[in-house]
């Protein structure tokens, strides 16, 4: 039996009570056979109470320094401590919050002006009634990878990381072609998503609120996790709803960590062999969705590991290389295209990929379907029972209509093209800031983040 560091005070002293009633009954010389009986006094209580000895000799051992130390007879107990994770709710802000966040940077630019970390506070709190600070916001720009850039004048601007930005217009651009091209391939967008036990709009209405008064249920309870794809064209995909139970937690808040690509990929094969033609496929990067079609030996891989893996894969090498010489070969074979062993499976079966750019799920028409079944949910959660819960989600997956992914649809298709001719005007905004920076400048230290 293992030691129980969780144990609380009243326990503690409900267990250390047995103990020394026990303890009494082996000092009964009157009784003999019984004072025998009970020399053993931890075992027993340990036995009786069902805990480790261990456990235990910790708690006899915590009231004897306790009564060395106090004057009191009564010995005292401490529970342990409690873990707590303090709410950023600064900086802790939904995807859409993220996506308002990016566009506030980005018109400053479209409007010809230079953002600071001032001027999208108050542009940001205009649009949402934040209540953070400059410090907060620069933490989320931080996040969503703009750094400032020093310019050979003395001027810093913010600029937003090279790759995104890359990232992004080559969506933009890929599903631009797609649709003036006048391609009939369906386009199915997929995501996951999860649902709380205690699910309300009370309980989301409080939250946003941060007011009292309002009864909900308390308590972490279990989530529904749900994976699905759909269409404009068809709604959600026939047959491939994926509803998990799982429990929620401090060390697991978040979905992506209970989601594994074990998982994701027998649902991925089924989803694409319960299409009926040819489709293009966009996902984001999540790292379940992203495994490489080559298992390339990890940076902390052992001298051996990489030998072996080089020796498989066709690759000679001295045995006199260093770790460091081996790493750099497998270093040169990995593609900079990158190919994940999903993309490589649709391709097989008829389909193609596209990747969402990092940060950008308002490109994703599922995203807008996730929030009408939510409220769905919401609305309808009156006793917060997991089963019950369980079935409001899968009878709003069944309401989704094609009409309601089409809206859906068409309102991120409009907004992809509307950001592709963005993306021209403000290269070209951009280009004449972009000669100027400093080219050995990376500095993104809020304390240097304005202009001078």
């Amino acid at each position: 039996m293992s030691i129980r560091p969780d144990i609380h005070s009243q326990t503690k002293k409900t267990i250390f009570s047995v103990y020394k009633y026990f303890k009494k009954l082996s000092n009964d010389k009157s009784n003999p056979e019984v004072a025998n009986f009970f020399k053993q006094a931890q075992q027993i209580t340990a036995e009786a109470c069902e805990v480790s000895i261990a456990t235990v000799r910790r708690i006899t051992s915590e009231a004897s320094k306790s009564s060395c130390s106090e004057s009191e007879a009564e010995p005292k107990f401490t529970s342990p401590r409690k873990t707590f994770k303090r709410v950023k709710y600064a900086t802790d802000i939904d995807d859409f919050d993220v996506d308002i966040v990016r566009r506030t940077v980005h018109e400053f630019y479209d409007n010809r002006e230079y953002p600071t970390t001032q001027k999208i506070v108050a542009s940001y709190k205009e649009k949402t009634g934040y209540s953070g600070s400059r410090t907060s916001m620069w933490r989320i720009l931080r996040s969503l990878n703009f750094k400032y850039k020093k310019c050979n004048d003395g001027r810093r601007f913010l600029m937003e990381r090279n790759d995104i930005v890359a990232m992004r217009v080559k969506f933009l651009r890929k599903m631009c072609n797609l649709r003036q091209s006048n391609d009939t391939r369906p386009v199915v967008y997929l995501d996951e998503t999860w649902v709380n036990q205690n699910h309300s709009r009370g309980q989301i209405w409080q939250n946003a609120q941060n007011t009292e008064g309002l009864k909900v249920p308390t308590g972490k309870g279990g989530r529904l996790l749900i994976c699905h794809a759909g269409s404009s064209k068809f709604g959600f995909v026939n047959g491939s709803k994926l509803v998990l139970r799982c429990k929620s937690s401090a060390t697991h808040p978040d979905y992506h960590t209970q989601m594994n690509a074990t998982i994701f990929k027998k649902w991925f094969i089924d989803m694409l062999n319960n299409l009926e033609e040819p489709c293009v496929i966009v996902m984001d990067n999540a790292s379940y969705h992203s495994v490489y079609s080559v298992n390339y030996p990890k940076s902390n891989a052992i001298k051996s590991s990489v030998q072996q893996w080089l020796r498989e894969n066709g690759v000679d090498f001295s045995p006199l290389e260093t770790l460091s010489e081996l790493r750099e070969r497998v270093k040169s074979l990995i593609p900079k295209e990158k190919k994940y062993e999903l993309d490589e499976i649709a391709l097989q079966m008829g389909h193609e990929v596209v990747r969402l750019p990092p940060y950008h799920c308002q490109y994703n028409p599922i995203e807008l379907i996730w929030a009408q079944v939510k409220g769905e949910v919401a609305k309808n959660n009156t006793t917060f029972k997991f089963d019950d819960v369980e079935k409001l989600l899968n009878d709003a997956l069944d309401s989704v209509t094609v009409d309601n992914w089409k809206k859906c649809t068409d309102h991120c298709h409009n907004l992809q093209e509307e950001d592709f001719i963005k993306e021209g005007l403000r290269d070209e905004i951009l280009t004449p800031i972009i000669l100027t920076i400093n080219p050995d400048d990376s500095s993104d230290s809020e304390s240097d983040s304005e202009e001078s």
